[in-house]
C-alpha cells in the first residue's frame, strides 16, 4: 500500500536536518519511486521539494554511471564543476565594466592592495543593469571586495599627521602646568560640551515606562524661541581635582566663556586658592577659546 501525503511529510521532517543537498536529493527521489505513479507530485506536495529536484534524484538513482562512480570528496555534496557558476565567469564583461565605473571616482593610493570608492552599491548596480548585466548590490559588494575595495570614511591626511612642533608645544604646556601646580597656584582646564535644546524634545536611548505610553516630544528639532539652547561650559580644576559646569542660552562666544570661568572662580576657586595670583588655563584653540579672544578679554574680566 502507497503511503499517504502525511506519512511522506513525518519522514521528511524527522531526517531533512540531518541530511546534506544531496542525500535529501536522493531521499524524496526513493520516495517518490516507491509511491509509485503520481509519486513526484505527491512528495513535492508533501515535502515542498520541487518537482524538478526529485526528477534530478530519480536520474541518479537510475543511472548505473552514477551508481558504480567513484564517490565524493570528503566534505563535498556536489560534484568538482557543479552548481552555479559565478558571474564574473558567466558575464566575461561585468568586471571590466565595474572597473570602469568606479576608476574616475576611486579614492587611495593607486599602487595600494586597498582601495575604496565613493558610489554607493546600489547605484552602481544599477548603473550596471542599465548596461545589460544582471548583477545585484549584494553581488557588486562581493566583487568589489575581492578586488580589493572596501568602505572606508575619510581620512585627514593632507597636510600631514602631526605639526612639527606638537612635541615641543605640549612639553611646553605640561612644563607651565607643572610649574603652577608647584607654586600652588590655580589651573584649570575649560571646554564647552555638547550644545542641547531646552524643552520637550527627543533624545537617543530608552528608558523604562509604563507599556505603550512613552514620554511625547515634539515632531521637529526647532529652538524654542523662550527658552533656546543649553551650552555646558565644563571647568576642570586640575590642581583639586574638581569639576565645575556653567550652563548657559547665550551663544558660545569668547565672552560666555570668559563669564563661566568667573563664576566658577566666585563660586569655587576664590575659596580653594585664596592666595592666588595667577590663574593657568589649558583650553583648545577654536570656537570660544580662540587665542586672540582669550589674552585681551581675560585680562579685562577676571579680578584675580
Amino acid at each position: 500500500m502507497a503511503s499517504t501525503d502525511d506519512e511522506i511529510e513525518q519522514r521528511y521532517q524527522l531526517l531533512s536536518s540531518r541530511l546534506d543537498e544531496r542525500q535529501r536529493r536522493l531521499f524524496v527521489a526513493t520516495e517518490a519511486k516507491v509511491f509509485g505513479r503520481g509519486g513526484i507530485s505527491a512528495v513535492s506536495r508533501a515535502t515542498g521539494v520541487s518537482r524538478v529536484t526529485i526528477t534530478a534524484g530519480l536520474g541518479e538513482l537510475e543511472s548505473d554511471a552514477v551508481a558504480e562512480s567513484a564517490p565524493l570528496p570528503p566534505g563535498r555534496v556536489r560534484r568538482l564543476g557543479g552548481g552555479r557558476k559565478k558571474l564574473a565567469q558567466t558575464d566575461p564583461t561585468l568586471l571590466s565594466d565595474l572597473e570602469m565605473l568606479i576608476d574616475p571616482v576611486t579614492r587611495g593610493d593607486p599602487e595600494s592592495p586597498l582601495r575604496w570608492t565613493c558610489k554607493s552599491l546600489r547605484k552602481l548596480a544599477d548603473e550596471l543593469r542599465s548596461q545589460g548585466h544582471q548583477v545585484s548590490h549584494v553581488v557588486v559588494g562581493e566583487l568589489l571586495k575581492a578586488q580589493g575595495y572596501s568602505l572606508q570614511a575619510n581620512a585627514k591626511t593632507l597636510e600631514g599627521g602631526d605639526h612639527p612642533d606638537r612635541d615641543a608645544q605640549f612639553i611646553q604646556i605640561n612644563a607651565r602646568v607643572g610649574t603652577a601646580l608647584e607654586a600652588g597656584e590655580p589651573v584649570i582646564s575649560v571646554d564647552t560640551k555638547k550644545k542641547e535644546l531646552v524643552g520637550a524634545y527627543k533624545n537617543a536611548g530608552r528608558e523604562w515606562e509604563k507599556a505603550g505610553r512613552p514620554v511625547e516630544v515634539k515632531v521637529h528639532d526647532f529652538i524654542d524661541p523662550d527658552l533656546g539652547r543649553a551650552n555646558p561650559y565644563g571647568v576642570y580644576d586640575v590642581g583639586a581635582d574638581q569639576g565645575w559646569v556653567s550652563v548657559g542660552t547665550d551663544h558660545d562666544t569668547a565672552a560666555f566663556a570668559v563669564e563661566s570661568i568667573r563664576r566658577w572662580w566666585f563660586a569655587m576657586g576664590q575659596a580653594l586658592y585664596p592666595g592666588a595670583r595667577e590663574l593657568t588655563i589649558t583650553a583648545d584653540g577654536g570656537g570660544s577659546c580662540q587665542c586672540r579672544f582669550k589674552t585681551d578679554t581675560l585680562s579685562r574680566r577676571l579680578p584675580i
